[in-house]
């Protein structure tokens, strides 16, 4: 039978067909992996990255007690008079020296005052030495009535004088004596008034001095908190002074964790504008729970930092429990979707895992479950995975 040209052509179309159907085949055969299987990886010679081993380390659960940044040593700068605020010499963030003058009160009040007490401080000095000038006569008066009285009375007993001069000189003697009490008396009287009138002046004076409001020790004004012309009143803070350098955290902590904080310890604090983390050494536990938060205020002192500020916010880091977990580096973790695998070393090859992770500890992700922990791990992908 003859075989014509066109025939020929449709057999080798087919033949072809059949062999890239066949080489398709055994193509897909090799990479495909059946249900419940994991396709090994390739060896480690085929690895472009380096490998990583999950360990398993002791981490500690924190408690973060929430709190805010403080001078150690804060004053409320307060008036001792009442007086209207003339003159406020300072503002937020300067600094002062120790007895420099912070505000200026009306001081008419008190000047006034204290021209009143130094007038009758001379009128108390002009009395006493009118006063002194009848006690030197009184003195005068009593001596030469007690020489009369001596003399006669030698005379009496010689028999050289009367009964009657006697009982004259005698009268004599006892009124000069009243007259020097009484003007001892008023002497006394003198000199207590002058006593007086020197601590009213003092006193006036004080409260003069009172009006000059001055910082009690060298410091950084916070926060000021009058005007001029408003009223200043006792007991009304004024300036707010950061008297020195030093800084703490004052944190509020439960009080099922009181126990946990001891004055002297040292524990982590964050700053957390700051993003750091520094050592706090506890200063002082207020021992009272507020009624309405259960929790008690802790001061921890803190170290000299730039750019820390009071009224920053903090958290005191307070031990809870400390538990074993297993840690991986994040170059090891492969995300699809919302999935996460890692790849661990099985003899030569590597198999696929799915994992679930949680916190960060120091630059390692902790490994929820997934892992056991002493694997190794991939990090980084294979040579020709291009997923």
């Amino acid at each position: 039978m003859k075989i014509n040209k066109k025939t020929i052509i449709i057999l080798l179309i087919v033949l072809g067909v059949i062999f890239i159907g066949i080489v398709l085949v055994l193509f897909i055969g090799r990479d495909r992996v059946g249900p419940g299987m994991v396709r090994p990886e390739p060896s480690t010679t085929e690895i472009q990255k380096k490998t990583a081993q999950a360990i398993i380390k002791q981490i500690t659960d924190w408690y973060e007690a929430v709190g805010t940044v403080r001078p150690k040593t804060e004053t409320h700068i307060e008036a001792q008079v009442s007086a209207q605020v003339v003159d406020v010499m300072v503002r937020a963030g300067d600094t002062v020296e120790k007895d420099q003058v912070l505000i200026v009160l009306d001081n008419r009040q008190m000047d006034t005052r204290v021209s009143q007490a130094r007038q009758a401080l001379k009128t108390a000095i002009s009395y006493k030495e009118q006063v002194n000038q009848t006690l030197n006569a009184a003195q005068a008066a009593f001596n030469e009535a007690e020489a009369d009285h001596k003399r006669i009375k030698t005379y009496f007993e010689s028999q050289a004088a009367t009964q009657q001069e006697l009982e004259i000189t005698n009268s004599r003697f006892l009124q000069a004596e009243a007259g020097l009490k009484r003007a001892r008396e008023a002497m006394e009287g003198a000199t207590a008034g002058i006593r007086q009138s020197e601590e009213m002046v003092r006193e006036a004076e004080i409260f003069l001095g009172y009006t000059r409001v001055k910082a009690p020790a060298e410091g950084k004004v916070l926060e000021r908190l009058i005007e001029p012309g408003d009223m200043a009143l006792p007991g009304k803070p004024l300036i707010l002074l950061k008297t020195s350098s030093a800084l703490q955290l004052e944190a509020f902590v439960r009080e099922g964790l009181i126990r946990n904080v001891e004055p002297g310890a040292v524990l982590s604090a964050e700053i957390t504008t700051l993003d750091q983390t520094v050592m706090a050494q506890m200063e002082e536990i207020i021992p009272y729970a507020d009624p309405k938060t259960r929790t008690f205020l802790v001061k921890a002192s803190l170290p000299e930092m730039e750019g820390l500020y009071p009224g920053m916010y903090g958290k005191l880091l307070i031990p809870l429990k400390t538990t074993e977990v297993v840690l991986i580096p994040p170059g090891a973790i492969r995300r699809i979707g919302q999935l996460e695998m890692v790849r661990v070393k099985k003899g030569d090859t590597w198999e696929k895992r799915y994992i679930k992770t949680g916190k960060t500890h120091e630059g390692l992700v902790e490994v929820l479950s997934g892992l056991s922990g002493n694997e190794m791990l991939m990090i980084g992908e294979p040579a020709n995975d291009g997923k």
